[in-house]
């Protein structure tokens, strides 16, 4: 196994939060690579061997609208997050804006949010139910950025305010966020995050693409498990980028 350090950035306690052992490091074993602090052995062999054996498909479902950015990037950026995580709102408030301007909007980075509530019930799955019944209605992550933005506790009635300002139709909204349809697919998506190795949030995903699809054939996964800053999110994009044509136009 082959480690290199990386000097923490001037707040590296968002990760930490996630994992308790200090210290950020890069880890490479079996064609993964980790960024963050030192992982045990065996998250490492369960996150490498995890990539080695998944499908595109068992990464990205092509129904799901989650995503933003040109489809034809060359990489992608896959975050694990919770409506109710302080650390996830930290990076939607301070780093998601630099990723968008300087790789979403100008065509290198497509990101996919995929939810992963810490708890079982309660406001964090409430919140990731509400987003989703937005996105029945076209409004997926106008619902996203407003739950990311508020600082009131979650509730139906805050949902339902969200909806409005939305121009949603209200009763089929509370009739989705009642109903708990979406259950299934956020718990999908929380077990598809500890199943990659991720026991706290957010949890980031790096890989390339070919021609804009997910292939794992050839490559290299970066997991940054934590709210890392701008510049080390910037660096390993710009590793991914160094390594990928650019995307076709036409």
């Amino acid at each position: 196994m082959i480690t290199r350090t990386i000097e923490p950035g001037n707040d590296p306690q968002p990760y930490r939060a996630a994992f308790p052992a200090g210290g950020i490091r890069v880890a490479r074993r079996v064609g993964l690579v980790v960024v963050g602090s030192a992982l045990c052995l065996a998250s490492l062999l369960l996150l490498a061997s995890i990539f080695q054996t998944a499908r595109a498909g068992d990464i990205e479902d092509p129904n799901d609208r989650r995503s933003r950015g040109d489809h034809r990037a060359p990489v992608v950026l896959i975050d694990y997050s919770d409506f109710t995580c302080g650390y996830c709102k930290k990076f939607f408030r301070e780093t998601w804006p630099l990723i968008k301007a300087n790789y979403v909007d100008t065509g290198k980075v497509r990101f996919l949010y995929r939810d992963y509530p810490r708890a079982d019930q309660g406001p964090g799955v409430q919140a990731a139910v509400a987003a989703r019944c937005a996105g029945d209605q076209g409004q997926y992550w106008g619902m996203h950025d407003r739950l990311l933005q508020t600082r009131r506790g979650f509730s139906e009635a805050l949902f339902n305010d969200h909806a409005r300002s939305l121009g949603l139709n209200l009763p089929a909204f509370g009739t989705c966020l009642r109903g708990g349809r979406h259950l299934e697919d956020i718990f999908r998506d929380r077990a598809q995050g500890a199943g990659f190795g991720f026991r706290g949030t957010p949890g980031f995903i790096l890989l390339r693409t070919e021609a804009g699809q997910i292939t794992l054939r050839g490559q290299q996964p970066i997991g940054l498990p934590g709210a890392f800053p701008y510049d080390v999110f910037a660096q390993q994009i710009e590793g991914l980028l160094a390594q990928s044509p650019a995307p076709q136009r036409g």
